[in-house]
């Protein structure tokens, strides 16, 4: 039996994982009922990849490089009931995704349901659901509509994040918005020595960071970039924080007011995870993308959550 408390473990809702779209048209204007007749009628109809298929299909194939261990999972979640259901899980078999687990909860909210599969990431196109997830505890990220294009497969699994209201708390942008350019640089140039609070997706960092290690594979399964609007002087703080969580980040761009697009297109992630829509919908345009809740990556409070043990022990 699987212990999922010591896998990597993505949640990804069917419409983050496909191109729903359409069906969800036909839900958003002409009902329920509708929709389960659109979703029955075409349950051989096989959906096209949506945004979060680069990084699913990555994440999956993690367990092709480990002599038959398991050190990844995904669990696919959608509020459809198990009847409307049959078009998702015909897809997910044409597509040969290696899916095991999904949950599906009849019109009732999903955020329930993660910590009973330890997920360490949701990732949803329905905002109410991201919400949830956050005050749960669990890291999530509203997925945008995909780009133009997919990009070919690319190894390793390449993830970028931004940094404030993410990795970390949302406490030194507040002064950034609060008191200005100058007090933030001030504020971090004194306080360069002390570890920066952790943000809501911290324990995923480390989880990662943990793969990034394990010596199943021949080199690092993963590639992590953050990507911050932060420059100098404000840099040294994220560094040791860095070092005092013993993480490791392999990319760091420290843009200032540079535009972070050119950057992403160089990086080429699977998804970067930003927490504001400034910064997300340009970033859409090019590369999966998924906005961290402004309002939940603010506060800086997250349900305490069992930690997983490295893989690197086992």
């Amino acid at each position: 039996m699987p212990d999922l408390s010591q896998v990597l473990v993505v949640g990804v809702s069917s419409r983050a994982l496909f191109d729903l779209e359409e069906a969800n048209a036909v839900y958003e204007t002409q009902g329920l009922d509708a929709y389960i007749r659109y979703q029955v009628e075409r349950a051989d109809d096989v959906l096209k990849p949506g945004a979060g298929f680069p990084l699913i299909r990555a994440i999956l194939d993690l367990n092709k490089h480990t002599g038959g261990r398991r050190v990844a999972e995904v669990v696919i979640t959608s509020r459809n009931s198990p009847q409307t259901s049959l078009r998702m899980f015909n897809s997910i078999s044409h597509h040969g995704l290696d899916i095991q687990h999904a949950a599906l909860s009849g019109g009732a909210s999903i955020a329930p349901y993660l910590h009973a599969f330890n997920v360490d990431l949701f990732l949803s196109a329905s905002e109410a659901d991201v919400q949830a997830a956050n005050r749960a505890g669990v890291a999530a990220g509203l997925i945008f509509a995909k780009p133009a294009s997919l990009g070919e497969h690319v190894d390793p699994i390449r993830i970028g994040f931004d940094a404030d209201a993410v990795i970390f708390s949302g406490e030194s942008e507040r002064i950034y918005r609060e008191q200005g350019l100058a007090a933030f640089l001030a504020h971090e140039k004194e306080n360069a020595r002390k570890p920066l609070p952790e943000g809501p997706f911290a324990k995923l960092l480390r989880t990662l960071s943990t793969l990034q290690s394990d010596p199943s594979f021949a080199k690092p399964p993963i590639r992590l970039a953050l990507i911050t609007a932060r420059n100098m002087p404000a840099h040294e703080r994220v560094i040791r924080t860095l070092l005092a969580w013993d993480v490791r980040i392999d990319e760091a761009f420290f843009m200032g007011s540079v535009p972070k697009t050119q950057i992403l297109a160089a990086f080429g992630p699977h998804i970067y995870f930003d927490d504001q829509d400034r910064h997300c919908q340009p970033a859409a345009q090019l590369v999966p993308t998924a906005r961290v809740s402004l309002a939940e990556a603010a506060a800086g409070n997250h349900a305490p959550r069992r930690g997983k043990r490295s893989r690197t022990s086992r």
